[in-house]
């Protein structure tokens, strides 16, 4: 049965050799050297329960990633009582599930208090904007333990410019930038670069502060935007102008507590709204995994080069990293280089990756907030994942609210997880976000998943909405 890959750090230095020995079930090993000095732990042990006791956990966020999440930990034995804020309906009906909790998740203070009145055992924050506001530093301050990077760390996703000089410094491998505050410096650079070319808001801008401009003129109306009509509020004061990189584009996911790396699983988004991928960029219209283009050989290259390294230079920068760390790639003539870190699971990779995984989620979660993923073996399903995303008309531009959608339950042979939904008066649901719904489903082959999660989207009645009818069909080719 597959398995994850763990990889440990131990001591950390720049001007080291690295050395990493890969372990898995039959404990092959592999040695690499780099940029770091990191001692392997040589043993390969499942995680051991902290407790015998349950645990209570708070689930913080309310979108289809949170749903994934809690439909996964909901099936755990350690489990006591389930809560989230703010969740949403389709979370509410989960079996295990005890309550949504009406909590402001902005008021630390609030959260804290809500925590110790019922003895809350974990925290897991979804959303990057809580744990780039500190939430989990917060939490941990009062003993409360939090799934997590702190504040400090969670710039590897609210700073943009953080993440590049990292990359620089310590021979991560992605594009060539330059970081500017000054708008007709980042111009200049522009036009010395040429096009295509990407400009990013260096702070969080829900996932719109970039633009992949094809043309000079392009680029530098994306830079006026930003610096000048300040389009994106503070998360523009700067931006980072960066080589644009082509290939084919993957997630990977792995799991940190600091000194030790998990390998989780890959997966494909499909970020454009339309078919073969075209038309604006949105928050993803579906994702399948495991990912095809990530082989092992690359999977092994991104954990040494990427993974890995960014862990050790959090480490040596005295910012240890401690969650899940997204790496979004671009794979070209076998080897990947980093587009963005995330330190958060994906959405909707992440609807992808729960239904595939078989171990605990809640005791792997408990062993990484701990610092005790060790050598952590996972185990996952051989089967495809794939995730068709429903959205509403108009997304991801202006959209109406407060449509009905009806016949769920007809639903058998796929999960949907609630994304953008809200509870009618009579009972129903409505939709009330963007993206509304993610359909998954499991097949032995992503044509067959694709084949199930569309079976599934057309039971569904909602005729304000609409979703791509090709998501997973590069790997669907590749099957062929």
């Amino acid at each position: 049965m597959p398995h994850s890959q763990t990889y440990r750090l131990s001591a950390c230095s720049h001007d080291g050799a690295w050395h990493a020995q890969r372990i898995s079930s039959c404990l092959t090993p592999f040695l690499k050297r780099g940029l770091y000095r990191c001692r392997i732990a040589a043993q390969a042990v499942h995680i051991v329960a902290a407790a015998d006791s349950k645990v209570n956990v708070l689930l913080v966020g309310g979108g289809g990633r949170e749903h994934a999440l809690a439909w996964k930990l909901a099936q755990s034995p350690q489990l006591g009582s389930l809560f989230c804020a703010p969740g949403n309906p389709g979370i509410s009906a989960e079996p295990g599930v005890a309550s949504v909790a009406d909590l402001d998740v902005d008021s630390h203070e609030e959260v804290v208090r809500w925590c110790q009145d019922r003895e809350i055992g974990l925290v897991l924050v979804g959303p990057e904007a809580p744990l780039v506001a500190g939430l989990v530093d917060s939490l941990k301050r009062t003993g409360i333990r939090a799934f997590g990077p702190s504040a400090a760390a969670a710039q590897l996703e609210g700073s943009k410019a953080f993440l590049k000089d990292l990359c620089r410094e310590y021979n991560i491998p992605t594009g060539t930038y330059e970081v500017f505050r000054d708008p007709e410096a980042a111009k200049g650079y522009i036009r010395e670069q040429g096009a295509p070319i990407v400009v990013k808001a260096v702070g969080l801008a829900a996932g719109k502060g970039v633009v992949v401009a094809r043309t000079v003129e392009e680029a530098a109306a994306a830079v006026d935007d930003m610096l000048v009509e300040r389009k994106f509020g503070e998360a523009g004061s700067e931006v980072v102008v960066e080589e644009f990189l082509d290939g084919e584009e993957a997630s990977f996911f792995a799991l940190i507590d600091g000194e030790s790396c998990v390998a989780l699983a890959s997966a494909q988004d499909h970020k454009a709204v339309g078919e073969g991928d075209t038309g604006p960029n949105t928050g993803g219209m579906g994702a399948y995994s495991p990912a095809p283009v990530v082989t092992p050989e690359i999977e092994a290259q991104v954990m040494e080069e990427i993974v890995q390294r960014t862990a050790s230079a959090m480490v040596d920068r005295g910012i240890p990293f401690s969650g899940v760390l997204f790496a979004g790639l671009m794979i070209k003539n076998g080897k990947a280089r980093l587009l963005e870190h995330n330190v958060r699971f994906g959405d909707p990779e992440c609807q992808c990756l729960m239904m595939r995984l078989q171990s605990d989620l809640l005791e792997v979660l408990l062993a990484a907030a701990e610092g005790r993923l060790g050598a952590a073996q996972l185990q996952w399903s051989p089967e495809k994942a794939l995730t068709v995303v429903l959205a509403a008309k108009g997304y991801p531009g202006s959209y109406k609210k407060g449509s009905s959608i009806s016949s769920l339950g007809a639903v058998k042979d796929a999960k949907v997880f609630h994304a953008g939904t809200s509870s009618s008066p009579d009972g129903g649901i409505i939709a009330t976000g963007g993206r509304v719904l993610a359909v998954t489903a499991l097949a032995d082959t992503v044509a067959l998943a694709q084949q199930k999660a569309y079976k599934a989207v057309d039971q569904i009645h909602w005729p304000e909405g609409f979703c791509r009818r090709d998501i997973g069909w590069r790997a669907v080719e590749r099957e062929r």
